[in-house]
């Protein structure tokens, strides 16, 4: 008969890499695989926070996640915090610096945060099985069975960790253990990509392609606003980009109607103080063309875009504004439209909202209600994070809530 592992592991993303290396430290007599399907482990590690991986956050609240199962993740969250993680990495090599509440691995390289986890797995024992896709997993008495490169696997308990569908292909991010535990008839939250950038129908954006500003973005809902958020926002040439887009964009694929976004691109003045500032600035720059009236208060590309939308033309003479058009380029610069089209879709998002409905978990151990010894990790559970740490945070809390759990079962059936 083959070797009975104690912990099969589907999937080597920061989730399934943690959930091993977490074990193994506690125990080494455990015997621990990790199965992946790519050619490599960490990949979609690598790419997180523009390749510096934006490991936690020093603020780690509720608001700033989202499931269905509202309220799941807090245990996990709050008994397994970032210190508890920064404490965890600190003892496999990395040390954290900060960037405001963000924390980042002190080198700034994802890949040092992947080859610590790589090393210490190595280190530890654990085996490593790369380019092996796992395609069905079935429990029989009180063994679990992977298959997994037409190769049966036996397993005391297994941790699903595999991803859902942000990154694509390229990252192993196909979808593939969300349609194994659907398969097992595990309910599910529909998936949509989360953290992502926003397609509009304003030729405004491509015109200022590659441009920042600091503005306030609020996005609305059939004329309701349901969230504002404030911070860099990136001009491209298919819409928008930036920290607050990417926030906003969570709720464009999981409710229908019709989105806008709107920019405040000056949200510490009212649109009276505009007012005010542009009256004077006609006052004293009366000599000016209309294109250089807002040098020194705007991006000139973003100014010159407000003189056109006001109606009025480049050439035209600052003497020449009325008070009609100062309050339409104060309008404009409080609260410059976009139609929002659709989001860049799946391949181009951090995260995917949606997955395994978490109501057939348990909050603190992750291990199913339906099938002792099988857990879900990370990414694949319906719990999605806002930009900022959050989303790696879960995949810690979650492993660690979850190794704590496997450990439990395995010293009850041994």
């Amino acid at each position: 008969m083959r070797n009975i592992l104690d912990v099969a592991i589907i999937g080597s993303g920061a989730s399934g890499l943690c959930s091993a290396v977490s074990i193994k430290s506690r125990d080494r007599s455990i015997s621990v695989a990790v199965f992946e399907q790519l050619s490599r482990v960490g990949k979609k590690l690598l790419v997180t926070g523009n390749g510096r991986c934006n490991i936690t956050n020093r603020i780690i609240d509720k608001a700033s996640y989202h499931s269905e199962n509202d309220g799941f993740f807090e245990y996990a969250l709050n008994r397994y915090d970032n210190l508890y993680t920064e404490n965890f990495f600190a003892d496999i090599g990395i040390v954290f610096t900060f960037e405001g509440d963000k924390a980042y691995p002190y080198s700034l390289q994802a890949s040092s945060v992947v080859d610590a986890l790589r090393f210490a797995c190595d280190e530890m024992g654990v085996i490593t099985h790369t380019d092996t896709p796992v395609t069905d997993i079935k429990k029989n008495k009180d063994l679990f069975t992977v298959k997994a490169n037409g190769i049966e696997y036996t397993a005391r308990t297994v941790i699903v960790a595999g991803g859902l569908l942000s990154g694509g292909e390229k990252l192993g991010s196909n979808g593939s253990a969300y349609r194994i535990m659907k398969n097992k008839g595990y309910k599910t939250v529909a998936l949509s990509p989360a953290i992502v950038q926003i397609k509009t129908d304003n030729l405004l954006t491509k015109s200022l392609k590659g441009i920042k500003v600091n503005a306030k973005a609020k996005l609305t809902l059939n004329g309701k606003t349901i969230r504002t958020e404030e911070g860099e926002v990136l001009f491209c040439d298919y819409g928008l980009s930036g920290p607050p887009i990417l926030q906003l964009s969570r709720e464009i694929s999981r409710q229908s109607g019709e989105f806008s976004v709107s920019l405040d691109l000056m949200p510490e003045y009212s649109f009276e103080n505009i007012c005010d500032l542009l009256s004077y600035r006609v006052s004293v720059l009366r000599n000016r063309k209309a294109e250089e009236f807002f040098t020194g208060m705007l991006n000139k590309r973003v100014g010159q875009a407000v003189v056109k939308l006001a109606g009025i033309k480049l050439s035209d003479n600052v003497a020449e504004f009325s008070v009609a058009d100062i309050k339409k380029m104060a309008n404009i610069i409080k609260n410059i439209q976009f139609k929002v089209l659709s989001t860049t879709g799946f391949d181009n998002s951090q995260v995917t909202a949606g997955g395994i409905s978490t109501k057939e978990f348990d909050e603190k151990t992750m291990m199913s209600k339906k099938e002792k010894g099988l857990f879900c990790v990370g990414e694949i559970l319906d719990v999605d994070g806002d930009c900022g740490g959050f989303n790696l945070q879960w995949a810690w809390s979650s492993s660690f809530a979850a190794t704590d759990g496997v450990l439990e079962y395995l010293e009850d059936i041994l």
